[in-house]
């Protein structure tokens, strides 16, 4: 027997994105989630609205909403490793390196390393043209405890 935990499927991993994808919150935000292919965390805004705007007082993307970025990207990641498994970002540390401009923008985040309960990871947010624009670390718990909806935290 094997001390390696199984991964989740790509389908499994589709279905959590989906109806994250469907909540209220991601709707609102226009965001969207993604595992390609089940390796990294992918949260993007397809189309960049005004009310994403106003950081620096200009056009470039508010703190707001990257700050929501990382957390969302950063808090999913334990679904690369069990989706079904509730969890909670528990620290997230930010560094912005040039204003976030364009019409689209692309969260990724990765694991850096986990235990038990706790997972480790980074991601960094790219504008339209790929360049980064800032980036994070974060501290995640796992819980034993399975999503109150059974299968995702995207309850509406």
């Amino acid at each position: 027997m094997s001390d390696t935990p199984r991964r989740p499927t790509q389908e499994q991993l589709d279905r959590f994105a989906e109806q994250f994808n469907q909540s209220k919150t991601l709707t609102h935000m226009g965001m969207r989630l993604s595992f390609p292919e089940g390796r990294k965390c992918v949260v993007t805004i397809p189309e960049v609205r005004p009310e994403h705007l106003g950081g620096l007082g200009t056009s470039a993307v508010n703190g707001l909403i990257i700050a929501s970025l990382f957390d969302l990207s950063l808090g999913c990641t334990p679904a690369l490793l069990d989706p079904t498994r509730r969890c909670a970002t528990l620290q997230l540390s930010m560094s912005f390196q040039r204003p976030l401009t364009g019409t689209t923008v692309r969260a990724e985040a990765e694991i850096d390393s986990y235990g038990k309960n706790t997972l480790f990871a980074s991601a960094r947010i790219l504008d339209a043209q790929g360049q980064v624009c800032a980036r994070a670390q974060g501290v995640v718990r796992l819980s034993t405890l399975p999503w109150a909806s059974g299968e995702s935290p995207a309850v509406n």
